[in-house]
Order: C-alpha cells, then sequence, then structure tokens
C-alpha cells in the first residue's frame, strides 16, 4: 500500500532531491502513461463512486495542482480502482515536489481506498473477496418559508440533490451503502429513507397555465391538465402529499472487460467538467435504471491517439420514468472524450429520448437514424414511424492554463437541440464556462471556483421554454420523475455560481457560495429570479466519520405564483460513517 502519511516520505524525499524521478510509474500500476495497458490488475472490477462523495473534491483539486493527467474531467463517476490508477500515476511526481497539500490529498485518497490493494502491491498480492458496508449516514434538513421545486419551469431550491423530496419543515434522509468485489464482478447498493412534509404546491390556473405552456392538454383546450396526463411530475400540482418512503439511489452489477466496466442498475453520470452542473447529465435528477458500457481505463488507439491522444467513451440506455406525455419513453447516451495533451481534454456527447406509448414504434432504422443523421427532423418525420427521437448534443472542453498549469483550469460545457454539436450552432446553444483556481495568491489553503450558465440562448427558437431541453413530442423533455436531467439552470435561464474554499484538510473544507438565476419573462410570465447564499462545513469527527453541516439563505421572486419578495431559511447536516470493508488478500 502507499506510505500512510506524507511527513514519512518527506526525508526519503530530501535523499532524492538532486536527482530527477524517471522510472515511477510502469512498474506501478496496471496502466501507463501512454494509455496502453499491462496485465497487472487489469480484470478487476469495482464500483462507482457517488457523485456526492468527498473524494470528487480532492480530485479535482489535485488535477488542477498538475497531476492526475490521467483523469477525464466530462466522465464522471469514476470508479475505485481507475481513481486508484490515476493516483498512482501521479504519486512518484507528487512526492517528488514536495507540495504538502498535494501530498495530503493523495494519502486521504489512498486510505478512502485502503480495501483496494494498490497496483504497487500487484503482483505480490492479489484481491480477495472485498465486501461491506461502505457508508452509512444519517441527515436531516430544516426548512422555514416557501421553497422552489420546479425545475422545469419556476426553479428550485436544492439542486444536484438526485431529486429528493424536500419541502418546508423537517425533512430526513438516512440511508447506508454496500459494497463487493471479486475478481472481474463487482456489486453496490445505496439505499435512503426519505421524508419531506407535505407542500401547498401550485394552484389550478397554475397548473394549467403551465401545462398549457408544455403543450400538454387532455381532449380539448377547456381542460388543461386532468385524465392520463395528471399527475404530471413536471408540475408541482397542490396539495402535495408528504414524502414517506425508501428509495434505491444506485444499484449496480457490473463486470470488467479489457478496461471497460459493462453494468446493468442505477448509477450516477455526470457528463461536464464544471461542478455546479453538467449540460448533459448530472445528478440533479434521480438516476434511471440503465445498460452502461464505460471504458474507465484512458486508451490509447495507434494512429488515432497520435493526433487526438488517449480516449474514453462511455454508452447507456435506460427507461425514463414520471414522463406522461407520452409515458414511459426511454434515453440513450453516447460520450466520447479525447486529451491531445497532458493539459487539455475535449468531448462529445449526445442523448436521445424516443419511443413511448402511443408514440412511433422502436425500430432498428429509427435508432440508428438517431446515431448517424445530421439533419434536422422535420415535421412530418416528428409525427411519423420514421421519428428517430429528441436529440441533444454536447460539446465539453477543459485547459489547464499556459503558465498557470498547477494553478488554474479554464473549461466549458455546451448543449444544442436538434443540431449537430453546440460549437456547429453557437447561437442555438445553452453554455456553462468556468474556471477553477487551486491557490489564491498569499493564501495557499484558498481556492476559487467560478462558473456562469445561461440557456436563454438570443434566437427566436429560445422563447415560451421551447429551446433547451424541450422537444414537441416528448413534452416533459429532458426530465426523470419531474426533475431535469442535465443543468438545473433549466429552461431559459441565465446566472452562475462562485465557491471560495478554505482547505482544514485533505479532506476538511469550509466553503462559501453564492448563486443566482434568473429565467426569463418571454418564457414564465413576470420572469423569476433566485439568490441564495450558503456555507458549508465538512469535518471529520473521528478518521472515518465525516459531518457536513451547512446553512442556506435563499431569496426568490415568482410574480406567476407568490406576489412579492419571497425567501426560505435552512439548516441541514449530515453524519456520514465510512467504515472499513471487509477483504482478503492471497498471496501469489
Amino acid at each position: 500500500m502507499p506510505p500512510a502519511s506524507s511527513s514519512a516520505s518527506a526525508g526519503a524525499q530530501t535523499a532524492v532531491t538532486t536527482a530527477p524521478v524517471t522510472q515511477p510509474v510502469v512498474a506501478r500500476t496496471g496502466y501507463t502513461q501512454d494509455g496502453e495497458t499491462v496485465p497487472t490488475g487489469e480484470w478487476l472490477s469495482s464500483p462507482y463512486i457517488p457523485m456526492d462523495s468527498w473524494m470528487y473534491p480532492a480530485l479535482l483539486r489535485l488535477y488542477s495542482m498538475g497531476y492526475l493527467d490521467t483523469a477525464f474531467l466530462s466522465l464522471r463517476p469514476w470508479t475505485r480502482r481507475s481513481v486508484l490508477h490515476m493516483l498512482d500515476l501521479s504519486e512518484s511526481d507528487i512526492r517528488y515536489n514536495g507540495d504538502e497539500q498535494a501530498e495530503e490529498l493523495l494519502d486521504k485518497l489512498y486510505y478512502e481506498l485502503r480495501d483496494e490493494p494498490s497496483s504497487n502491491s500487484l503482483p505480490f498480492k492479489k484481491r480477495g473477496l472485498v465486501y461491506g458496508l461502505s457508508s452509512a449516514y444519517v441527515g436531516a434538513r430544516v426548512v422555514g418559508g416557501t421553497v422552489l421545486r420546479d425545475s422545469y419551469h419556476l426553479g428550485q431550491t436544492f439542486n444536484n440533490d438526485y431529486g429528493r423530496p424536500y419541502s418546508s419543515g423537517f425533512n430526513s434522509y438516512d440511508g447506508f451503502s454496500a459494497t463487493g468485489e471479486l475478481g472481474p464482478f463487482s456489486l453496490y447498493f445505496r439505499g435512503e429513507l426519505q421524508h419531506a412534509p407535505s407542500y401547498e404546491g401550485y394552484n389550478l390556473p397554475l397548473t394549467q397555465s403551465l401545462s398549457l405552456l408544455d403543450g400538454i392538454t387532455y381532449n380539448a383546450p377547456n381542460n388543461l391538465f386532468g385524465g392520463l396526463n395528471a399527475p404530471q411530475p413536471t408540475i408541482p400540482a397542490g396539495p402535495v402529499p408528504a414524502a414517506n418512503r425508501f428509495r434505491v439511489l444506485q444499484a449496480t452489477a457490473s463486470a470488467h472487460v479489457l478496461g471497460h466496466e459493462i453494468s446493468f442498475g442505477k448509477a450516477d453520470s455526470w457528463l461536464g467538467p464544471g461542478v455546479g452542473g453538467a449540460m448533459a447529465w448530472s445528478n440533479n435528477a434521480e438516476n434511471m435504471y440503465a445498460f452502461r458500457f464505460n471504458r474507465v481505463e484512458p486508451l490509447h488507439i495507434p494512429v488515432v491517439s497520435w493526433l487526438l491522444g488517449n480516449v474514453r467513451y462511455d454508452f447507456m440506455i435506460g427507461s425514463l420514468q414520471g414522463h406522461t406525455y407520452p409515458r414511459h419513453p426511454y434515453a440513450h447516451s453516447e460520450k466520447i472524450d479525447f486529451a491531445p495533451t497532458k493539459n487539455f481534454q475535449l468531448g462529445f456527447q449526445r442523448t436521445i429520448i424516443f419511443g413511448g406509448q402511443g408514440h412511433a414504434p422502436i425500430t432498428l432504422h429509427t435508432f440508428l437514424k438517431g446515431f448517424f443523421d445530421v439533419n434536422d427532423t422535420s415535421p412530418a418525420e416528428k409525427y411519423s414511424r420514421a421519428d428517430p427521437g429528441a436529440r441533444f448534443s454536447a460539446f465539453s472542453f477543459s485547459y489547464r492554463l499556459p503558465f498557470l498549469r498547477n494553478i488554474a483550469t479554464l473549461y466549458a460545457d455546451s448543449v444544442t437541440h436538434d443540431d449537430v454539436f453546440p460549437i456547429s450552432a453557437p447561437r442555438r446553444a445553452a453554455w456553462r464556462p468556468g474556471i477553477y483556481i487551486t491557490r489564491l495568491p498569499f493564501m495557499p489553503k484558498v481556492d476559487l471556483r467560478v462558473e456562469g450558465a445561461y440557456t436563454d440562448y438570443v434566437t427566436s427558437r429560445s422563447v415560451l421554454g421551447r429551446g433547451v431541453y424541450f422537444e414537441d413530442i416528448q413534452r416533459q423533455g429532458y426530465t426523470s420523475n419531474g426533475n431535469i436531467m442535465g443543468d438545473w439552470m433549466g429552461r431559459e435561464g441565465k446566472g452562475g455560481q462562485a465557491w471560495v474554499t478554505y482547505h482544514l484538510s485533505g479532506n476538511e473544507t469550509i466553503t462559501a457560495q453564492y448563486l443566482r438565476k434568473k429565467t426569463s419573462k418571454s418564457f414564465i410570465e413576470g420572469g423569476t429570479t433566485q439568490d441564495i447564499f450558503r456555507i458549508d462545513v465538512i469535518k471529520r469527527l473521528k478518521r472515518d466519520v465525516e459531518l457536513n453541516a451547512w446553512f442556506q439563505e435563499e431569496r426568490w421572486k415568482a410574480p406567476i405564483w407568490k406576489a412579492g419578495p419571497q425567501s426560505s431559511t435552512t439548516g441541514a447536516f449530515q453524519v456520514t460513517w465510512y467504515p472499513k470493508l471487509k477483504s482478503g488478500f492471497d498471496r501469489h
């Protein structure tokens, strides 16, 4: 296993500072720097790390410090072993450079993966059965005031939250996760008992107005909300009953084959380089059950990689829940990312929502048309048996800036509807640009991240909410169980976020966040405005017990629903225990 503390390596590091490290990786890892694989440990499977884990901020900070060159930012989540390989490839550089903060991050991450045999222990050891409880947590939120929970129209008070129910009053979320790994197979399960009080919801006139805005009617214009389409999960029609339920957040059965995780079940997806949102796919909504084929390790392709660098790709297909117009459509997503240099990455993605009860039957012809046809779908096609589905395309990039390689990372994320890619039609695309600065001048433990976002693009297509995330056939658009699967900025919105984080240690932080969002008056009558101020504190009570406490003050206006300024105040905490998994390491 890796060294247990940075101080232990400091003396050895002093002794070698006169000579550069020349052979740091090939013998230590299952994957070399150019992406070619070696047999060591290549066949072992491991589960995905959940997107709300403390590990991702630590890993992203390490990347922007100039390490983790094999991390693909726009293809998350990462598996436990893929993260282990990233760390193994970077360990020598981190130790040699003597960056105390990077070393501390490395040691905390290695400790979190202590149940996996590190690549440097192979071939002397092989992994046996690894199993047990991987986390258990209790969480509560107390909310005063009126909340927004309508990501498809007015906005939402809490975003990137797995579509959890919430309301004014006392809310609770208590859960656990369990892991099992054996050779090329792995299992993961995370479930949660959720409680949220009853909620006022929208009155009938507002409900009808939003239903008509989405083009969902029942039989006649004077009967706008009813029949088979009611209730619509995208519209919180009141009164909304209290939620008391056990929900599966993630559940996967996986097999590892030549650098790929092939899985069935419910897993996170975050297909963008930012942390405030992801245009193509995020954890803003409940995960869908899907078949997934994910290249979890960088792939070196002869000739192609000489030009475009290492490659990763991800494919998934599953059934969306919470759609009533039409009911039960399917969705598939494809993403491919390239790393032409160790500091620059770019990626392309496409999501297609198709089928559904009462719509065109799914055929091989329409399925392949969604993949390969680059032309816009005509109205005649859209309402015929030849409809390829609602097509959304995304483009992203990230770049560690010249002369600031270990300080600043610039990135952008974008999505468009019915165009080949956002870069081919930038005026008809939504964008989320951002910059991450790992250390502020004279404050090495403080970092800054700023992201802007807008989905209210300038052309006439972006009116009445019918640009991004909406589609003429799939009227409930880019949603799962009522919440937008992509960026919480939603339809015809603009705004941004900023975070300032003080790092108490590698896994303890204090973060101040400001968020602002405005929804266009051409979509929602009178528009909407949200301002959110939030303080998060993450502290370890013991080595394996984490406290995450936060306070949020929200002020919002939505005159279509409530007259005058509104507000909500939230105090929340979650205590998480990370027990050691049971494992057996066999000697050869």
